[in-house]
Order: structure tokens, then sequence, then C-alpha cells
């Protein structure tokens, strides 16, 4: 019953923004780590952003980043409507990629999460 479905990828320019969105259904997004992913072609699966769950945000930092994003994208859910955001400013050509969102039971997000949505294409120009 669990559901994760993205949306708000394009086409954008160096340098502009865009806000994606991962539509949670089958679970309540605070009680599961939450996160976003990004795969290149021929590349490994890169882990972006995360938020932990609840029991998690008691001991540890409420979300992480990857260094390559840090400072540029912004994640935050929000538990009223149970969905799941990532914020993307200053986008470089680099992070063209398909975004993945995911979920699991636990503290932190990994490669191997239970739940995945289809994904969503962002394409950087230069």
């Amino acid at each position: 019953q669990v559901q994760l479905v993205e949306s708000g990828g394009g086409l954008v320019e160096s340098g502009g923004s865009l806000r994606l969105s991962c539509s949670a259904s089958g679970f309540f997004l605070d009680d599961y780590a939450v996160g976003w992913f990004r795969q290149v072609p021929g590349k490994e699966r890169e882990g972006v952003s995360c938020i932990r769950s609840r029991e998690g945000r008691k001991r540890y930092a409420a979300s992480y980043y990857s260094t390559s994003v840090k400072d540029r994208f912004t994640i935050s859910g929000d538990n009223a409507t149970n969905i799941l955001y990532l914020q993307m400013d200053r986008l470089k050509p680099e992070d063209s990629a398909v975004y993945y969102c995911a979920a699991d039971r636990g503290f932190n997000c990994y490669p191997g999460m239970r739940y995945w949505g289809k994904g969503t294409l962002v394409n950087v120009s230069s």
C-alpha cells in the first residue's frame, strides 16, 4: 500500500531553480526516514539528502546532504499533506539526473531503502 510519486522535474538553465515533490501514501512521512537520491547513466546511485524519522531527530541531526549539493538544496516534509520536497537552487549541469524519493523505517537513508518512486528527470543546461 506504500506508494511514492515524484513530480516537478524538467529542463532548467544553469543557475536556475526547481522544486521536486514526492507524494507519499500508505504511511506517515514523519515515521520513516525519507530522502532523495539521483542517478546518471553509467554512474552509481547517489544519496542527495535525507530527513530522519521523528525518533531519529530526537537524537541526531534532523536532515543531512551530500557535499555536492550542500548550501544549494533544501529538503523538507509537510506532515499535514504527507509530501516530501526538494528545493533545488543554483542548479549546475552536473545536477542533471533522474531523481528518486525513497523511504524506509529507521533513522537514516541508504541505497537499499525499501520503498522507491519511479523517478523524475532533471536536466540542467549549460
